[in-house]
């Protein structure tokens, strides 16, 4: 189990002073912590609640987003020093998430679902996402998609 991996990766991470690894590894773990007991008190479930590796994934993609949009904000603000710590915690966040798809494989996945929802204008772009987002969950970035759909759909 993914919760299991990241433990592991935590541990090691202690063993070998690895400061980085360590608190990015702890934040993630609070997410995920988090995301439970969101969980738990959402369904008003009594005993303890674990996530799917696919909720997993969709709490390390959102903090993943959190460090990109860090990221460009340090840049703007020339806080380099930040922004470079913010790189570091993506690099060990997307060891986690499953392998990134090209722009080249989003662009064909995205061709195919326009087609097969039939849109043709802008104003159909809330169809194609709520089908496309399924089929790329984890594996392209929101933004990324969002434009790609944008371009095929734009007169």
């Amino acid at each position: 189990m993914l919760k299991d991996k990241i433990k592991s990766d935590l541990n090691k991470a202690l063993k070998k002073g690895d400061e980085i690894k360590r608190s990015t590894l702890r934040m993630l773990l609070a997410a995920v912590l988090n995301k439970e007991k969101e969980k738990k008190y959402k369904e008003e479930i009594e005993e303890e609640v674990e996530l799917t590796d696919e909720e997993i994934i969709d709490v390390i993609s959102s903090e993943a987003k959190k460090r990109k949009e860090s990221i460009i904000e340090y840049e703007k603000g020339e806080r380099q020093s930040l922004a470079e710590k913010e790189k570091a915690e993506l690099e060990i966040l997307q060891k986690y998430l499953p392998e990134q798809l090209a722009e080249e494989e989003i662009r064909k996945i995205v061709e195919e679902t326009v087609e097969e929802v039939g849109a043709e204008e802008i104003k159909d772009m809330g169809k194609v996402m709520a089908e496309l987002m399924p089929k790329l969950k984890g594996r392209a970035d929101g933004g990324l998609v969002s434009k790609i759909v944008k371009e095929l759909l734009a007169p």
